[in-house]
C-alpha cells in the first residue's frame, strides 16, 4: 500500500505532467477533428443559409468567409469588418471565421451588439429582430474591425437526459431550428445521441439476440436515455421498427447538418449495459443492477434491475468495438470523442486505485479498437455524488487510466459544486466548466447568473488550468432564456466581465425597446430569482406540481410519507443525482416537506409590479409575454406554497371553516394560473401531446406515443394501488390544461378528505386518498382527450387582474 505522503507527492508529479502534456495532446485532438470538417465552401453555405432562415431580407448584406487559425493565433475566432466594394448592391458586413459555427457566432455577436437584436428559443419568445435595420442601413463597425477569439476551444451542449425530456417528439424541422440556434451560440460540441436503438438493433442481431429480446430491452421514446443509462428496460415500449427507422433516419440528417457547421458531434459509446438475453453466454461476467429495483414500487423485474456487463470481460471491448464500428459505418469517419459514464450509479466492487485503472482501461480500449483517436469524454457527476468512494487515489487511477489527452471531462454541476476546485483541476486531465441549471425540465425561474459570469473566467485562469470549455448540462431546455444567453456567450469571454451591464442591454435587446420599468424590474430579478447561492439545486419543487404525500394527522409516524421517501431513493437511481444532495427542505427540523425558497417574494412581486407598468408600451412584444406570464406564474406559485401551510395549520387547529377557506384560495389559484398560461402558446399541454402523436406512423403508436408523453410529465414509472410512483412529479411542468385537469383533481381530493376528516372527527385517511388519487392518474395517462395548441386570452389583461386579486 502507498502512503499517503507518497502518494501526495506522486500526485504533484503527476499534476505537474499532465499539465505540460496536456496542451500538446489536446492541439493534437484538436489538429485531427479540424481535418474531418467539411470543405470550406460547404461551411460558408451552412452559414448562408442560418443567415437565410433568420433574416431572409438581408441574405445579400453579409458575406461569410472560412479563414485560418492562424489568423486568429491558432485559435478559433470570428472576424466582423466592414466590406469594402464601390460596387453597387455589394454586401455590407463581412464576417469571417475559422468554422461556420464561428461565422454563425460573429452574427449573431454583430445582431446583438450593433443592431440590438435578441434570439432565443421559439418556446421562450423566439426572436426580436424588429430593432435590425434594412437593407442598406446596417450599422458599420469600427474600422479596424471586432475579432472575438475563444479562450477555450470547445462550447458543449446536452445532458444525456436531454434527448428524453426535451428533444423527443422532434422532427427535423424542429431539429433544423435548434442546430441553428446552436451554431449562433457558437455550440461546437453537442451531445448526439438520437437513433443509436438502431445501431445498437444491428449490434445485438449479430449476437443471435431476436427482436422479441430488444423489445424486452429498449424503453419506451420518453424513457429512452434511462435505459441507455441502464436504470430500466422495457418500461414504456416496445420500440416499433418505423421509430428505430425514422430515428436514425433523423439522426443522419442531424449529424450531417453538425458537420456542415464544422461541429464536433459527441456519439455515444458502450457503458456496459446489456440484454437480459446476453446471459446465454453463460460465462459472462454479468450482475443485475443493484438498487435500479428501487426505483420502482415493488421492484418489478418486467422494467427494473438491469444487467450490467462487467468491463473486465472480454465481451465488453468487443461489444464496444462493434458498436463505434457500426456508427462509423453508418455516419462515416465524422468524430474522434465518444460518451461513457459506466461508473455513475455503478460503484466499483473495491476502491483498489489498481483495480479501477483497470476498468477504465477496458472502458476506453472499448471504443478506441474502433476509432484509434478515439477520446473519452465522461460526466464528472459521480466525483461528487458518490464523493465517500471517489477520493483523491481513486479520482486519479480512473482519470489516469487512459493515454494523456484521451479523456475530457464534464464538471457537470460547476455553476453551483465545481470539483475542478478540490480536485487540483481533475488531476491534470482536461475537463469542461459547466451548467446543469435544471432538473426534469421543470418550469421555474432560477439561475446563479454571477457563478455563470465568474466561474468559467475563474477556472480557465487559476494555476495549472487545464479547462478546455464550457458547457450547458441541463436537463430540459426552453426557459429560462437569459441563462442560456449568457452561458453559452462565456465561451468568447476572456477577462473581466460585467454583468450588470450586459443584464442592462439584455433587456434592451430582449424587447426590443428601452424602458426604464423594464430594467428596474430586471435589477430585482438579478439580485433575487437569479441568485441563488445556497447551492440548493433541485428547485422547483412547489406545492401545486409535487403536491405532498403526507398524513398531516402525523400518524404514520413521520411527516414525510412512505413513498416520498422512496421517492428520494428512487431519484437517486434513475437520475444519476444524490438526492439528498440537490433536494433539502428549507427547515429540517419539520415534518412537512417545504419548497425550496432562495429570495424574498415581496421583493419579487415589486418586480411584477414594474413589469405590468411597462406593459402599455411593450404589450406588442412576444417575449415580453412570455416573461410576464412566467413572472406572474412564479409568484402565484410561491403564494400558492403558503396557501397550502395556512390549510395545514387550519387543519392542525381543527378550524373546518379557515381550512375550506384556504383550501379553497388553493384551488381557484391553480385554475387562476391555468388561465393565465392558456394565454401564452408556450405553456400549453397540448403542444407536447400533439408532437408526440405527429411522430406515429399508426393507431398503435399514436397511442404508445401519447401515453409516454402523459406518464413522463406525471407519474413517470409504476405505481401500484397505494404507492406513487416513486418518481411521481420529477419532470412537472406549469402547463395549461395540465394544471386543470392533473393537478387540480389530485389537490381538490385531497383537501375533500381533510375536510371530511375534521368532520367526521376521525383521522385523515392517506390511503384512501392514494387510492383514489392514483386510480384517476392512471386512467389520465391512458386517457386521449384533446388539449388546446393556441393560446387563448389576453396574457396582459389577465396578469393584471390576477395582481390585483391577490397582491394589491
Amino acid at each position: 500500500m502507498i502512503n499517503l505522503k507518497s502518494w501526495f507527492l506522486l500526485a504533484i508529479l503527476s499534476m505537474f505532467l499532465c499539465t505540460t502534456l496536456g496542451s500538446d495532446t489536446v492541439d493534437s485532438v484538436l489538429r485531427r477533428l479540424d481535418s474531418k470538417r467539411a470543405q470550406s465552401v460547404v461551411q460558408e453555405s451552412a452559414a448562408k443559409g442560418v443567415l437565410q432562415r433568420l433574416l431572409p431580407a438581408h441574405l445579400h448584406s453579409f458575406e461569410f468567409k472560412i479563414i485560418s487559425k492562424d489568423v486568429c493565433g491558432g485559435r478559433s475566432c470570428f472576424v466582423i469588418t466592414n466590406y469594402k466594394s464601390s460596387r453597387r448592391n455589394s454586401p455590407e458586413i463581412l464576417i469571417q471565421g475559422t468554422t461556420a459555427v464561428e461565422i454563425a457566432s460573429g452574427l449573431h455577436w454583430y445582431l446583438k451588439y450593433k443592431c440590438g437584436a435578441h434570439i432565443s428559443w421559439d418556446k421562450t419568445g423566439g426572436v426580436q429582430l424588429v430593432s435590425v435595420p434594412k437593407p442598406g442601413a446596417l450599422p458599420l463597425v469600427e474600422a479596424r474591425g471586432v475579432t472575438i477569439q475563444r479562450p477555450v476551444p470547445w462550447n458543449y451542449y446536452q445532458n444525456v437526459v436531454t434527448s428524453s425530456y426535451s428533444y423527443v417528439w422532434w422532427d427535423w424541422q424542429r431539429w433544423e431550428k435548434e442546430i441553428d440556434w446552436m451554431a449562433l451560440q457558437g455550440i461546437n460540441l453537442p451531445l448526439a445521441f438520437t437513433g443509436q436503438e438502431a445501431i445498437w438493433q444491428k449490434v445485438y442481431l449479430d449476437y443471435n439476440i431476436t427482436t422479441q429480446e430488444l423489445n424486452n430491452f429498449f424503453g419506451g421514446p420518453a424513457f429512452l436515455a434511462w435505459a441507455r443509462m441502464g436504470n430500466l428496460h422495457a418500461w414504456g415500449g416496445p420500440l416499433s421498427q418505423n421509430w428505430l427507422n425514422i430515428q436514425l433516419a433523423l439522426q443522419k440528417r442531424i449529424l450531417s447538418r453538425m458537420q456542415e457547421f464544422g461541429m464536433t458531434p459527441v456519439l455515444p459509446s458502450f457503458s456496459g449495459n446489456v440484454p437480459a438475453a446476453l446471459k446465454r453466454y453463460s460465462r459472462l461476467q454479468i450482475s443485475r443492477g443493484l438498487g435500479t429495483g428501487m426505483n420502482t414500487v415493488s421492484g418489478d423485474s418486467r422494467w427494473c434491475c438491469t444487467f450490467l456487463l462487467s468491463p473486465s470481460d472480454p465481451l465488453f471491448i468487443e461489444i464496444g468495438e462493434a458498436f463505434v464500428q457500426k456508427q462509423i459505418k453508418e455516419y462515416g469517419d465524422i468524430t474522434d470523442i465518444y460518451n461513457c459514464d459506466t461508473f455513475n450509479e455503478n460503484t466499483p466492487p473495491t476502491d483498489d486505485p489498481t483495480y479501477i485503472s483497470s476498468l477504465g482501461s477496458a472502458v476506453y480500449k472499448a471504443m478506441s479498437k474502433a476509432n484509434s483517436n478515439a477520446v473519452w469524454l465522461m460526466q464528472g457527476w459521480l466525483f461528487y455524488s458518490d464523493s465517500k468512494y471517489w477520493k483523491p487515489p481513486q479520482m486519479e487511477a480512473l482519470l489516469h487510466s487512459v493515454p494523456r489527452g484521451k479523456m475530457i471531462v464534464l464538471d457537470l454541476f460547476a455553476d453551483v459544486k465545481p470539483i475542478w476546485k478540490s480536485s487540483s483541476h481533475f488531476y491534470g486531465t482536461p475537463y469542461i466548466w459547466c451548467m446543469l441549471h435544471n432538473f426534469g425540465g421543470n418550469i421555474e425561474m432560477y439561475g446563479v447568473l454571477d457563478a455563470v459570469a465568474s466561474g468559467p473566467i475563474d477556472a480557465r485562469t487559476s494555476e495549472n488550468s487545464t479547462m478546455v470549455g464550457v458547457g450547458m448540462c441541463m436537463e430540459g431546455i426552453e426557459h429560462n432564456p437569459v441563462v442560456y444567453e449568457l452561458m453559452p456567450e462565456m465561451a468568447f469571454r476572456g477577462g473581466n466581465f460585467q454583468l450588470q451591464g450586459w443584464l442592462k442591454s439584455y433587456s434592451r435587446r430582449r424587447y426590443g425597446k428601452v424602458n426604464d420599468h423594464i430594467e428596474a424590474a430586471w435589477e430585482i430579478l438579478y439580485h433575487t430569482i437569479y441568485n441563488c447561492t445556497d447551492g440548493i439545486a433541485f428547485h422547483n419543487t412547489d406545492y401545486i406540481v409535487k403536491f405532498p404525500d403526507w398524513d398531516p394527522s402525523g400518524k404514520t409516524g413521520t411527516g414525510i410519507s412512505g413513498t416520498d421517501m422512496s421517492n428520494q431513493n428512487g431519484m437517486q437511481q434513475l437520475a444519476g443525482f444524490q438526492w439528498n444532495r440537490r433536494f433539502l427542505f428549507s427547515e429540517k427540523s419539520s415534518s412537512l416537506p417545504k419548497p425550496h425558497l432562495w429570495y424574498s417574494t415581496e421583493d419579487v412581486i415589486k418586480a411584477l409590479k414594474l413589469f405590468l407598468d411597462a406593459g402599455k408600451e411593450l404589450s406588442g412584444s412576444i417575449m415580453y409575454r412570455y416573461d410576464l406570464v412566467d413572472l406572474t406564474r412564479q409568484s402565484l406559485s410561491k403564494l400558492a406554497n403558503q396557501v397550502y401551510l395556512d390549510a395545514i395549520s387550519a387543519f392542525h387547529h381543527e378550524d373546518a371553516k379557515a381550512l375550506s377557506l384556504h383550501s379553497q384560495k388553493f384551488l381557484q389559484l391553480i385554475k387562476d394560473i391555468d388561465k393565465l398560461l392558456a394565454a401564452d402558446d408556450n405553456f400549453l399541454l397540448g403542444t407536447w401531446l400533439e408532437s408526440a402523436k405527429n411522430l406515429a406512423m399508426n393507431s398503435d403508436e399514436t397511442k404508445q406515443y401519447e401515453w409516454n408523453a402523459r406518464t413522463q410529465i406525471t407519474m413517470w414509472y409504476d405505481n401500484a394501488k397505494y404507492n406513487q410512483s416513486k418518481l411521481h412529479d420529477y419532470a412537472n411542468k406549469f402547463w395549461s390544461g395540465l394544471l386543470e385537469a392533473y393537478y387540480l383533481p389530485r389537490a381538490s381530493m385531497y383537501f375533500k378528505l381533510l375536510s371530511r376528516s375534521l368532520e367526521e372527527k376521525v383521522d385523515f385517511n392517506l390511503l384512501e386518498w392514494r387510492k383514489e388519487w392514483i386510480a384517476y392518474s392512471n386512467k389520465w395517462q391512458e386517457s386521449t382527450e384533446l388539449y388546446p395548441v393556441k393560446a387563448k386570452g389576453d396574457a396582459l389583461a389577465i396578469a393584471t387582474v390576477l395582481y390585483e386579486k391577490y397582491f394589491s
